[in-house]
């Protein structure tokens, strides 16, 4: 069996017709181990799609354009109009390849996805459309994640420190393993199956989420009315400002006048650290969205800050301000005792009323992402700060709902722990199986 990557000796030699760019990191190559006719340059599964989108559409035409992250995930952002966006558009469907030039060497490549109408990118995101006559659209993402890709890709960036990109046509040229079909949906299987157990895991999850969001809205007088209606009742004193965020909000406790007051369970922690007084130090930060709640977003030395970050503990909770909405906010887990986050983002504590095991799940429910949304305050960019949050009303949830619930999520949660161990494995498998070094037939 061959190893991931051809080891280098200090000194080596390579013919000037090899080189496609001057550098050491430039002469990396894979061990593919497969037969030569399965090694085939990109170039043979994908054709450069360049078509501009003012082809087929107008300056008044609504497009949508795309977020390419690490993971490879493509994310939709805000429709916008053509006429709104500086420099071209190009058009992308369903299924197409998209990278960024910037980034790809990041893991910024991905399929884009089915559910999205009029996809467009700027000129540095090349986009490919894929002949799926020769391959199967899971075995393209699962290749783009391996290691040995990415090894690859970073052997080809050129450019300025801070700049460098990847062209398209290094991108087309890079070799790997084309092999037939069948086996190519044989290795998909085999992550799929993996994946399926985790998306049981996160469904149960969102069960129980709902659950708490029907029993949370049972417990409320005019949840409805109060949410969508155009016409509210409040009372004069419960109105903070005249809009309809603050009309709502105050029509809700109007209605819910015995609810209790978030701010009188929680505390806001403001407490800061200044990270350039340990230069030298790797500062962990953390970072929330509405998908993985919060989660180590990177390491950063000390000397690299230029301002005060918050400090975080177990069981803490913070959030975004800009996307409280939409779900971002979340609990602390286990982090270092030197853990950190943005100094933009809202840290706070419980200090009675719910237990800790219990507010996430109320956080995750869209009874409270409503309460957020007519809670926030602003313009055009909207924020919900903490003391926005402070002025939620919740009902009282008894003591032992509580417990029930939060049973019930650690015990999901454990269930999701066990399927990411294993899809960590399935992904070292799948790893092997592509390098050639892992008989796929025995799956």
């Amino acid at each position: 069996m061959g190893e991931l990557v051809q080891t280098r000796p200090r000194a080596f030699s390579v013919g000037f017709l090899g080189l496609q760019t001057w550098s050491v990191a430039a002469q990396f190559a894979v061990n593919w181990n497969w037969p030569d006719e399965v090694i085939k340059s990109l170039a043979s599964i994908l054709r450069r799609r360049n078509e501009a989108a003012l082809e087929t559409l107008t300056l008044e035409s609504v497009v949508t354009l795309l977020t390419i992250r690490f993971d490879g995930s493509i994310e939709p952002r805000e429709p916008v109009r053509i006429r709104d966006i500086k420099g071209r558009l190009f058009r992308v469907y369903p299924g197409d390849v998209v990278f960024s030039k910037i980034d790809v060497r990041n893991g910024a490549i991905g399929l884009a996805p089915d559910d999205i109408e009029c996809m467009c990118v700027t000129s540095e995101f090349p986009v490919y459309s894929v002949d799926f006559q020769k391959t199967d659209s899971g075995y393209v993402k699962l290749l783009f994640r391996t290691i040995a890709f990415k090894k690859l890709l970073n052997s080809m960036i050129s450019g300025a420190s801070g700049r460098k990109r990847i062209q398209p046509t290094q991108l087309e040229g890079v070799n790997v393993p084309i092999p037939s079909l069948p086996i190519q949906q044989k290795i998909v299987t085999h992550w799929e199956a993996a994946e399926l157990e985790r998306a049981a895991a996160d469904a149960a999850l969102s069960a129980l989420v709902l659950e708490l969001h029907s029993w949370l809205v049972k417990q409320t007088k005019g949840f409805g009315q109060v949410t969508r209606s155009k016409v509210l009742l409040a009372n004069y004193e419960n109105t903070q400002q005249w809009d309809v965020k603050a009309g709502r909000a105050a029509a809700f406790i109007t209605a819910n006048p015995d609810f209790i007051r978030l701010g009188d369970c929680t505390e806001e922690c403001t407490e800061t650290v200044r990270p350039w007084d340990a230069p030298e130090e790797e500062w962990p930060i953390y970072g929330v969205n509405n998908k993985e709640g919060i989660f180590l977003s990177s390491m950063q030395a000390g000397k690299d800050f230029n301002a005060p970050y918050k400090k975080i503990e177990k069981d803490w909770f913070f959030h975004n301000p800009t996307r409280a909405n939409v779900g971002s906010l979340g609990i602390v887990p286990d982090v270092q005792t030197d853990a950190i986050t943005s100094p933009e983002y809202q840290v706070w504590r419980l200090k009675g009323g719910f237990l800790p095991d219990f507010m996430p799940l109320m956080l995750r429910t869209n009874y409270f992402l409503a309460l957020v949304t007519f809670n926030r305050v602003g313009g055009v960019k909207q924020r919900m700060y903490y003391t926005n949050l402070a002025e939620i009303r919740l009902p009282e949830v008894p003591t032992e709902v509580q417990k029930n619930f939060a049973d019930r999520r650690q015990e999901i949660l454990a269930n999701i722990a066990a399927a990411n161990e294993k899809l960590a494995q399935r992904k070292l498998d799948i790893e092997k199986m592509i390098l050639g070094t892992h008989t796929v037939e025995v799956h």
